[in-house]
């Protein structure tokens, strides 16, 4: 017999979702901090220099810039819906507290689970509508809307109708996220996975170019921080969505989506750290109840491919 092959480092699949996590907060942490700029133009401007790093890897690997001639006009309605997920998630960290902004986002999962539910036919069950309706609780205390909590509410950045059209951005953003989730879930592997991420970056940089103009946004950076941070924030989103692919590959989906909770954790102590903004037991309250919700869809979903295999 041959020489026995080494055994896979145990854990580097959540070592590769844990650098994936961090990377995406800091790209949030980046954008709160950028002042002066529409959320639309920075995301054209990531969407521009992603084009400029995807580019050669499709060159390299040979796949062609359109993908397979059937599955064209899924792949232009994923980078439609994956942009203005981008967008919206942009939008609302600028215009409401950080953390907050983050966890309304981050309930996407309990989304893609009935949304994969109504168009790919997976099962449904009864705990898939309990997690729906914690995810929603917590959007609730995050939002506090007045007909429930009065007119005077504590712990709003800025004004409040800004916060509440944050809040309704970041609800858009996480059911555009699910959207996308299940495009992908459909293509499955018949299409190369940086020809998702070209369609993606072309479509957002050409809806955000519209946009912007039609807003009449558009602002030249400063120069020196901005315009660094502004291709930094390019440079790690390739980063993280490329740990995150490395870590789907040697991983089973659930024990990575529990991993993306430290996202939720990381917003909190950037808002406090950066921003000086320390917690309400509101936010805390719906936090609690969205994380809860998303680790519970991705426990069980680990459970029943456990059970399965």
């Amino acid at each position: 017999p041959g020489p026995e092959k080494p055994n896979r480092c145990p854990g580097v699949g959540l070592f590769y979702a844990f650098l994936s996590t961090v990377f995406f907060s800091i790209i949030t942490l980046l954008v709160k901090t950028i002042e002066g700029i529409h959320a639309i133009e920075i995301s054209a401007i990531r969407c521009f220099f992603q084009m400029l790093f995807v580019a050669p890897v499709i060159i390299y690997h040979k796949t062609g810039f359109l993908g397979p001639r059937d599955k064209r006009l899924v792949l232009m309605l994923r980078g439609f819906l994956g942009s203005n997920a981008m967008i919206l998630l942009f939008y609302a960290v600028q215009l409401m507290p950080l953390a907050d902004a983050t966890v309304i986002t981050f309930s996407n999962p309990v989304f893609t689970s009935l949304l994969a539910w109504i168009f790919l036919k997976e099962k449904c069950t009864i705990w898939d509508c309990v997690f729906t309706v914690f995810t929603l609780t917590g959007v609730i205390l995050i939002a506090r809307p007045p007909f429930l909590f009065g007119e005077n509410v504590h712990g709003i950045e800025g004004d409040y109708t800004n916060h509440i059209k944050g809040t309704i951005a970041a609800f858009g953003g996480a059911i555009g996220a699910a959207c996308t989730f299940v495009i992908l879930r459909k293509l499955g592997k018949s299409v190369h996975y940086y020809v998702s991420v070209w369609y993606y970056a072309v479509i957002g940089l050409i809806e955000c170019i519209i946009t912007v103009s039609v807003l009449g946004e558009w602002k030249i950076p400063f120069c020196g921080r901005d315009r660094w941070l502004l291709m930094l924030i390019a440079i790690l989103g390739i980063a993280g969505q490329t740990f995150l692919i490395k870590a789907l590959q040697v991983e089973k989906a659930g024990p990575v989506a529990l991993m993306r909770t430290v996202d939720v954790v990381l917003a909190f102590i950037y808002q406090f750290i950066f921003f000086s903004r320390a917690p309400t037991w509101w936010s805390l309250g719906g936090a609690l109840c969205i994380v809860v919700s998303t680790s519970g869809v991705a426990i069980r979903k680990w459970y029943n491919s456990s059970r399965r295999n």
